[in-house]
């Protein structure tokens, strides 16, 4: 899905532009949602695995007081992780086939799960997490968007400024809702380096768009107890959905 594929740019070439691209402190407001409900939901957990860490963004709002061990496909975004976070343990891997001989108290998986785009992959990832969560630990899955709240269309604008001098702007824009339930996502790239050099690049995602019923449903089936919330958020946007799987207790 990552080396080699479509996601080169993002994931690999510009990887170490990701800091200034998608700025730390924008992550502040919904890493203390998620904190807030996984704390809520497990008070006394002190391990976490997450899958499809990337940048390590969100694992940096989370990781006070956790043992965590963030996994991607792409070992250029593990590399900007490990300089932010270098007491977390880090590890290349798919979220779909990855199988450790340990056990967490929590699973999180963040909008990369957008990138199961079949039945099939998000199965493996549900059952991925299964596997590594200890008898009455909790997975949370947030994705971007299900089917109810898919908006063809959507732009987003973002960017910042590094201190060393280089700046980033960038641009999504989802495309329509093809028959096969994926959609592609559009990103444009403007980098100035500290010289003022320019460069520019463009590259497309295709993500994967269920529908609530089908998110719980398949995690019933994966052998979760499942509970679905709103995040809370004062963000001018829709409220995503929180999916909680609770690994019963043997």
């Amino acid at each position: 899905m990552w080396a080699g594929g479509i996601m080169d740019i993002f994931y690999g070439r510009i990887a170490e532009w990701w800091p200034v691209i998608s700025p730390l402190e924008e992550y502040a407001s919904e890493g203390a949602e998620i904190r807030r409900v996984l704390h809520e939901a497990r008070p006394a957990a002190r391990s976490l695995l997450e899958l499809g860490s990337g940048g390590g963004h969100v694992a940096f709002h989370l990781k006070a007081g956790l043992d965590c061990l963030l996994t991607d496909l792409s070992p250029d975004m593990l590399e900007v992780s490990r300089r932010l976070n270098p007491e977390c343990g880090h590890l290349a891997a798919d979220m779909r086939t990855l199988d450790l001989d340990r056990r967490f108290d929590l699973v999180l998986a963040h909008d990369a799960i957008a990138y199961m785009t079949t039945e099939a992959d998000l199965r493996a990832a549900f059952a991925t997490a299964y596997r590594h969560l200890k008898p009455g630990g909790l997975a949370l899955f947030i994705p971007d968007d299900v089917l109810e709240t898919f908006e063809p269309g959507e732009a987003d604008a973002f960017g910042g400024d590094s201190p060393d001098g280089r700046s980033a702007r960038a641009m999504d824009w989802v495309g329509e809702l093809e028959t096969d339930g994926t959609a592609m996502v559009h990103y444009a790239f403007l980098l100035r380096e500290a010289d003022g050099r320019m460069s520019s690049m463009a590259e497309s995602h295709r993500v994967g768009v269920f529908a609530r019923k089908d998110w719980e449903l398949w995690l019933a089936e994966e052998g979760f107890a499942v509970e679905t919330v709103q995040e809370r958020t004062d963000e001018d946007r829709t409220p995503r959905f929180f999916f909680l799987g609770t690994r019963p207790r043997d």
